[in-house]
C-alpha cells in the first residue's frame, strides 16, 4: 500500500490557510518528499507521519517556493537524531543550490547523497521507490516526476517444476536473481508468472502542458498537477509558463489516469473560489486539492 499526502496546495508564497505545494509518499514505512518550500516542515508536523524515516527529497526546480524550506527541514531531521544518509534528487544545479541553502546548517548529523540528474528523461531507484523524471517547459529547468512501486510477479510452483528448477534455487530466482548451477543457467522467468501492475503516481507543477507529459503520466493511479487558475487566465499562465486547471484535466483525460488532484493555486485565488465542478466536465474524477489531503493506493488484484 502506498500512502500519498498533498502537504500544501499553494504557489508562489505560503498563505495563512494554504501551505506551498509539496507531496509526501509513504511505502513500507519509508518516505519520499517532492519539493520543500517555506513552511513544509510545519505542515509535515501537522500531518503527523514523522520525520525520521524520510529517505528521499525530489526537487522539481529551484524557484524559492519549492526549495527554501530545505534548511529548516534538515535541521529538524538532525534534531530528531537522524544518522542515516538522506538522498536529494533534482535537475542540473542541485549541488550549487544545496550548498547555498545549507550554509545555515553545516552541522547536520547525517550525510547528504546528491543525485543531480541530466536534463533529459531519467530514471533512478532508491530503496523501493522507482523515480522517473521528465523535463517540462518552465522558466527554469524543471522536472515532472513519476513515482512507482513495482510489484513482483507471482512465484508459480508448477512452472518451476515443469522447468526442472532445483528447489534450493527457488528463493533466489523469486527475488529476480539468475543462478548458474552445474553448467545450466536458471533465470527468474523459469519460476515466475506474468508481470503484475504496480502503483504509479505522477506529479507535475510549474509547467506548460505537452504531449510528452501525457505519455509520461499515462495510466497513473493518481496524477497531481498544477492548476494555477480554475478560471480562464490563459495569457497569464502562458507568460509565466504555468498551467490552467482545465489544461491539467485535458492531460489527465488523454493519459487515462484514474484520478486527478489539482494543486499549486495562485495566491490571488482564495480558497472559496477553488471549485473543480467545471473542470470535472473535462475529466470527471478531478478533485481540487486541499492541504494535507491523503489517500492510500493498493495494488490491483
Amino acid at each position: 500500500m502506498l500512502d500519498i499526502c498533498l502537504l500544501g496546495t499553494g504557489g508562489m508564497l505560503p498563505l495563512p490557510e494554504r501551505f506551498l505545494t509539496a507531496m509526501m509518499a509513504r511505502y513500507n514505512g519509508r518516505k519520499l518528499l517532492i519539493d520543500c518550500g517555506e513552511g513544509t516542515q510545519v505542515t509535515m508536523k501537522m500531518l503527523g507521519w514523522g520525520y525520521k524515516t524520510l529517505d528521499i527529497i525530489c526537487f522539481t526546480h529551484y524557484h524559492g517556493d519549492h526549495v527554501t524550506g530545505l534548511p529548516g527541514l534538515l535541521l529538524t531531521l538532525g534534531n530528531a537524531g537522524r544518522e542515516e544518509p538522506l538522498t536529494i534528487i533534482g535537475p542540473p544545479g542541485l549541488k550549487r543550490i544545496v550548498d547555498g541553502l545549507t550554509v545555515v546548517c553545516r552541522d547536520i548529523t547525517f550525510p547528504l547523497n546528491l543525485i543531480e540528474l541530466p536534463y533529459e528523461k531519467s530514471e533512478v531507484v532508491v530503496g523501493e521507490f522507482h523515480i522517473s523524471a521528465l523535463p517540462v517547459p518552465h522558466k527554469v529547468p524543471c522536472f515532472g516526476y513519476v513515482i512507482e512501486n513495482k510489484r513482483q510477479p507471482k512465484f508459480v510452483v508448477e512452472k518451476a517444476r515443469e522447468n526442472e528448477v532445483p528447489q534450493k534455487l527457488w528463493k533466489k530466482l523469486q527475488l529476480g536473481e539468475s543462478v548458474q548451477e552445474q553448467n545450466k543457467l536458471y533465470t527468474p522467468d523459469m519460476v515466475l508468472g506474468e508481470d503484475r501492475k504496480g502503483i504509479k503516481v505522477a506529479y507535475c507543477t510549474d509547467c506548460r502542458p505537452t504531449e510528452d507529459m501525457a505519455h509520461f503520466v499515462k495510466d497513473s493511479d493518481l496524477f497531481i498537477c498544477e492548476g494555477m487558475y480554475i478560471e480562464d487566465e490563459i495569457e497569464q499562465v502562458k507568460k509565466y509558463k504555468h498551467m490552467l486547471s482545465s489544461e491539467a484535466a485535458q492531460i489527465a483525460k488523454k493519459a487515462a489516469v484514474k484520478e486527478l488532484w489539482l494543486t499549486h493555486f495562485s495566491p490571488a485565488v482564495p480558497n472559496s473560489k477553488i471549485d473543480a465542478t467545471a473542470i470535472c466536465e473535462i475529466f470527471p474524477n478531478t478533485i481540487a486539492g486541499t492541504d494535507r489531503m491523503t489517500t492510500t493506493i493498493g495494488f490491483d488484484d
